[in-house]
C-alpha cells in the first residue's frame, strides 16, 4: 500500500513569504510551522498559515510536484493558491479535526 504525502504551500499573509513544503503527516507538520516547534525558514519568517494543499499518491509524485513548485515565480504560486482560495484563507482550522494544538496537549487527539 502506497501512503498518501502532501505538498503544502505556507504563507506569512496574503501575498506575503511562502513556504513550499511535502509530508505524510499534514495536521502534525503544519502544527510544528505554526508553533515555531522547529528552527528554519517558517520560524525565522513568521510563515504560520497553510493556504494551499494537494494530496498525492506516494512520495514520487509528491516530491516531484514540491520541486517543480519550487521552481515556480512567485506570481505562478499566487494564481495556484487564489484559484483555490481566493481570500488566502488559513486552512488549518479546516485540517486539523480534534488535533489538540495547545502547547499543553501537543498533537494529541481526543
Amino acid at each position: 500500500m502506497i501512503a498518501p504525502e502532501a505538498v503544502y504551500i505556507m504563507a506569512s499573509r496574503p501575498r506575503g513569504v511562502l513556504y513550499v513544503g511535502r509530508t505524510k503527516n499534514l495536521v502534525w507538520r503544519i502544527w510544528q510551522h505554526r508553533t515555531g516547534a522547529m528552527k528554519g525558514f517558517t520560524r525565522r519568517y513568521g510563515v504560520t498559515q497553510l493556504v494551499w494543499f494537494e494530496w498525492h499518491d506516494g512520495w514520487e509524485s509528491a516530491a516531484a510536484r514540491e520541486a517543480r513548485l519550487k521552481r515556480w515565480r512567485r506570481a505562478w504560486k499566487f494564481a495556484l493558491i487564489e484559484r483555490g482560495n481566493p481570500g488566502w484563507a488559513d486552512l488549518w482550522f479546516d485540517i486539523r479535526g480534534d488535533f489538540d494544538d495547545s502547547v499543553e496537549g501537543a498533537g494529541r487527539v481526543e
